[in-house]
C-alpha cells in the first residue's frame, strides 16, 4: 500500500519517449500558448482602451478572455517545462494548486457563459429593457457571481480531492493534474466521497446548460419573427460567436468526462484533455473576432497605435 502522507510529488504523463518528440511537443505547445496569450491579450486591451466597447457584451467578453488566459496558463507551461527538461515530476503542492486553478477557471468560465446567454437573451428578446436589466452595476454583480461561484466550487473540489488517502502510487495518466486521474489512485471506497461532490457539481452544470438552451430557444423564436432578412442576419451574427464558444466548451468537456470507460485509453485521454483544456482558450478569441466588425476595428486601431509608437 502506498502511503500518501509521505508523498511529495506526482508523476505526470509524458507526451513522448524520444527526446526529439519531446522537443517537438515543447515547440508546438509554446506556439499555441504564445498565440493564446497574444490573442486574448489583444482582446482585453482593445476592450479596455476603446470606449465604444464599454458595453455589457464586451465586458463579459473581457472576463472570458481573462479566464481563458488563466485556464491555459495553469496547464501548458508546466507541460512545456517537463518536455523541455525531460521530467515528469510535479510537486504535491504544485499539483493541488494546478487542480484548484484549473477547476476555478473552467467552472467560472462555464458560469460566465451562462450569464452571457442571458445577456444575448435580453438584447434580442427584451431590447427596450436592456439598459435597465444589464446596467453597469448588474453586469459587475453577475461577473463577480460567476468568478465567486467558480472559486467556491474549486475550493470544494480541491479540498475534497486532496483529503482522500491514495494507495495506488503517484503516477497520473495525464499531462496535468486532473481530478479523475487522481481519484484512480485513491484507496477503495474513499473515491465515493469525491463522487458525491461531482454529482452535486453535475447537477449545477446541468441547470446552467438548461438555462442556456432555453435562452437560445427564446432567442431563435424572437429572431425568426423579425420581418426583414437583414434584421434576422444581424441578430444571428451577434449570437453566433457566443453559441460557437458554448458549443466548443460543452462538447469537449462533456466528451472528456462522459465518454464510456470502455473507450478510455492513455492516448485518447491525452487527446481529449488537450481538446478541452488547450483548444477553447486558443480558439475563443478567433471565434469572437472573426465576424465582429466592432472588435475588428478596435483591434486594428490598437495595432496601428502600437506600431506608430514603436517608430
Amino acid at each position: 500500500m502506498f502511503n500518501d502522507s509521505s508523498m511529495t510529488q506526482f508523476l505526470l504523463l509524458a507526451f513522448a519517449d524520444t527526446r526529439e518528440l519531446q522537443l517537438l511537443h515543447f515547440w508546438l505547445f509554446l506556439g499555441i500558448y504564445l498565440a493564446a496569450l497574444l490573442a486574448n491579450g489583444l482582446i482585453i486591451t482593445a476592450i479596455a482602451c476603446d470606449h465604444h466597447l464599454h458595453t455589457p457584451m464586451y465586458f463579459f467578453l473581457l472576463n472570458l478572455s481573462l479566464l481563458d488566459l488563466g485556464c491555459i496558463s495553469t496547464t501548458v507551461p508546466k507541460a512545456m517545462a517537463n518536455s523541455l527538461w525531460d521530467t515528469r515530476a510535479i510537486s504535491y503542492t504544485g499539483c493541488a494548486a494546478q487542480v484548484f486553478l484549473f477547476v476555478f477557471s473552467i467552472a467560472a468560465e462555464y458560469f460566465l457563459l451562462t450569464v452571457m446567454s442571458y445577456d444575448r437573451y435580453v438584447a434580442i428578446c427584451q431590447p427596450l429593457h436592456y439598459g435597465t436589466l444589464l446596467g453597469s452595476r448588474a453586469c459587475v454583480h453577475m461577473a463577480a457571481a460567476a468568478w465567486g461561484t467558480g472559486f467556491l466550487y474549486a475550493v470544494l473540489h480541491t479540498a475534497n480531492t486532496f483529503s482522500i488517502p491514495l494507495c495506488q502510487g503517484n503516477a497520473l495518466n495525464q499531462f496535468f493534474c486532473e481530478i479523475p486521474q487522481i481519484l484512480k489512485l485513491a484507496c477503495s471506497h474513499y473515491y465515493l466521497r469525491e463522487a458525491g461532490v461531482l454529482v452535486v457539481g453535475a447537477c449545477v452544470f446541468l441547470l446552467c446548460f438548461v438555462f442556456i438552451v432555453v435562452s437560445y430557444v427564446q432567442i431563435f423564436r424572437a429572431v425568426l419573427r423579425i420581418p426583414s432578412e437583414q434584421g434576422r442576419h444581424k441578430a444571428f451574427s451577434t449570437c453566433f460567436p457566443h453559441l460557437a464558444v458554448v458549443s466548443l466548451f460543452i462538447s469537449t468537456s462533456f466528451f472528456a468526462y462522459l465518454k464510456p470507460p470502455s473507450t478510455s485509453s492513455p492516448s485518447l485521454d491525452l487527446v481529449v484533455a488537450v481538446l478541452y483544456s488547450v483548444v477553447p482558450p486558443s480558439a475563443n478569441p478567433l471565434i469572437y473576432s472573426m465576424r465582429n466588425q466592432e472588435l475588428k476595428e478596435a483591434l486594428r486601431k490598437l495595432i496601428q497605435w502600437t506600431l506608430h509608437h514603436q517608430q
